[in-house]
């Protein structure tokens, strides 16, 4: 529990840093450079990390993140052991490896995935990650439904002038296809450090032009509760949809999520400007005791907010893809 009372249940593991896109807003042009291999937690410290939280602290879901996880070596041998945990265990991706890999992932105990896709134009998807590989995250996505992994949600970031004449494509492309799309609005953790509040595309802007379409109604008392996600259903039954605010109506009050990144820091917030270095007390032979109270002492010390637009805002040193999500 922090010092504003709110109990934390939300675990964002980063299993590397590295990613085989270069998006526009998450690297800057020259690239990235990357840890070392011997930087980056093993499998044995996610591990312990993990499983301490979980037995220490009532952790209950667990996401892994890169970066792009499926470049990491091995992964569902970690998917495996954290399987073993009575946690949710989910997978955020950018889809390209998917359809090769889907059906091994679930096998080692993955039960659902969330596939980040920003456009449905080709020429378009090359010039935000800079590859080629449309076709290749579209089969990704098909892969992961006839893997059995449910939900399948897909992540799309709505930038104006960007992609925002794309909504209502992927509004349809959710019905035909069954999987739940979540529109995000654009943070502040573009490489370029080029984010401006005229590119968010708002809350209110997307329910407006999917309403006028696409009948809705909340999902439920739509109460996000903990989850960053309010979510709708469409009137006609053909499935939902969900809207991640987090510039335009921020959830920080009800935030119960933490993230270890690849190099093993612990930081209580995606905007935090501190965190405690993990990794370094694992490899001094740290008891589980000492990992303990190093974890509580940094959740207790978590912020009230990001105050993203507000003028004391202060975005962090790391982008997006070196947090992870």
């Amino acid at each position: 529990m922090d010092s504003f009372g709110r109990v934390h249940r939300d675990l964002r593991i980063s299993v590397t840093d590295r990613c085989n896109f270069r998006c526009t807003y998450c690297m800057p042009e020259e690239g990235m450079q990357w840890l070392r291999r011997e930087e980056v937690l093993s499998f044995e410290e996610i591990e312990r990390i993990a499983r301490l939280m979980v037995d220490r602290y009532g952790i209950t879901s667990i996401r892994l993140t890169g970066g792009e996880p499926t470049v990491r070596a091995h992964l569902p041998d970690l998917i495996r052991r954290l399987a073993e945990l009575p946690v949710d265990l989910a997978l955020t991706t950018n889809g390209t490896s998917l359809s090769h890999q889907a059906e091994a992932l679930a096998a080692a105990g993955l039960k659902r995935i969330n596939i980040s896709i920003d456009t449905f134009r080709r020429d378009r998807f090359l010039a935000i990650t800079r590859r080629d590989e449309l076709a290749t995250v579209l089969a990704g996505i098909d892969a992961a439904l006839a893997a059995g992994l449910s939900p399948v949600k897909l992540n799309a970031v709505m930038m104006r002038g960007v992609n925002d004449d794309e909504l209502l494509d992927f509004i349809q492309f959710g019905r035909e296809k069954g999987v739940t799309v979540r529109f995000i609005e654009f943070m502040p953790l573009d490489a370029q450090g080029g984010w401006s509040r005229d590119q968010v595309v708002t809350y209110d802007e997307i329910l407006a032009r999917i309403g006028a379409k696409f009948p809705f109604e909340p999902l439920g008392s739509n109460a996000r509760g903990a989850a960053p996600a309010e979510r709708f259903r469409f009137l006609d039954g053909q499935g939902e949809f969900g809207i991640i605010a987090s510039v335009t109506q921020s959830f920080c009050e009800s935030c119960d999520r933490v993230r270890l990144t690849a190099e093993g820091q612990l930081r209580s917030c995606l905007f935090a400007l501190d965190h405690t270095d993990l990794r370094a007390m694992l490899r001094m032979t740290a008891t589980d005791d000492e990992l303990a109270q190093a974890v509580a002492d940094n959740i207790a010390a978590k912020w009230a907010g990001h105050q993203i637009g507000q003028v004391h805002f202060i975005r962090p040193s790391k982008s997006m893809s070196q947090i992870g999500g």
